[in-house]
């Protein structure tokens, strides 16, 4: 089966779910996984839904979701791995904030091959797979042609409990002195989403988990942009810190991530 065949199944799968999501706004119970950290009844629902969908067409791969502990980490030799983050954005959608999304990433043999993003509110799906382009509905992207820092907008995350990671905000002091402006969104996918579709020049954050960034690293990357971890390694998803550029930023980003 190619990937044209698994990016359409990832996009019919996040369309169930933002199904789903509209069902059950107003309608959830709320809760806490941590401080700040909310998950609700449409979060799980969600989920299962994709879940669900993904076993009947394809009962040999696994699943890495968010929710309900199904965090098993793939290894090289894994089966095809579907990683999913069914609300990216939760307090955005408990607010009814329409910046959330549903997230879909492919990873086979250890590589990330297919992304997913969908934007229910904005009826924006973005989709890419390795070798074939990033797009978004039926328009192709490419990250944007910034050259320079202080022409650049930028966006980042913070976890939902800044306590004892304060140091994050110094780092929106700096960039809010020496970019054209900052965005936080709430939603890591979006983020990395909009670089790909040039709308913002880079992202960093160091809270990520996979499921946030798997469908979008494939975006980005397809886009013609440069995702590594801040310190200029080759980018590994399954840990906290990310830095994506349109590329041309990469450089002058990583020496000021080096230098503090």
């Amino acid at each position: 089966m190619d990937l044209a065949t698994y990016v359409d199944t990832a996009q019919e799968a996040a369309r169930r779910a933002a199904v789903v999501l509209e069902q059950w706004k107003e309608q959830f119970q709320v809760r806490e996984k941590s401080r700040a950290d909310l998950v609700t009844d449409a979060d799980l629902a969600s989920q299962k839904v994709i879940q669900d969908y993904f076993a009947q067409r394809f009962p040999d791969h696994a699943f890495l979701g968010e929710e309900e502990g199904c965090q098993n980490h793939p290894g090289p030799g894994s089966r095809p791995t579907w990683i999913v983050d069914p609300i990216d954005g939760t307090t955005n959608y408990v607010h009814d904030c329409p910046l959330y999304c549903i997230s879909i990433g492919l990873e086979i043999a250890g590589e990330l091959v297919v992304g997913v993003v969908l934007d229910p509110s904005r009826n924006e799906m973005f989709h890419a797979a390795k070798g074939r382009g990033a797009w978004l509905n039926q328009r192709r992207l490419k990250t944007s042609a910034t050259p320079r820092l202080q022409e650049a907008l930028l966006a980042t995350g913070f976890p939902p409990d800044m306590r004892g990671q304060e140091r994050q905000l110094d780092w929106w002091r700096y960039f809010s002195l020496h970019t054209r402006s900052l965005r936080r969104t709430g939603s890591t996918a979006l983020n990395m989403a909009y670089v790909a579709a040039g709308r913002f020049d880079a992202y960093w954050a160091f809270d990520n988990h996979i499921w946030d960034v798997a469908g979008a690293t494939v975006l980005i990357r397809e886009a013609g942009g440069i995702v590594t971890n801040v310190d200029g390694t080759d980018y590994n998803p399954y840990t906290p810190d990310a830095l994506a550029t349109n590329g041309h930023l990469h450089a002058e980003l990583l020496s000021i991530f080096k230098n503090g």
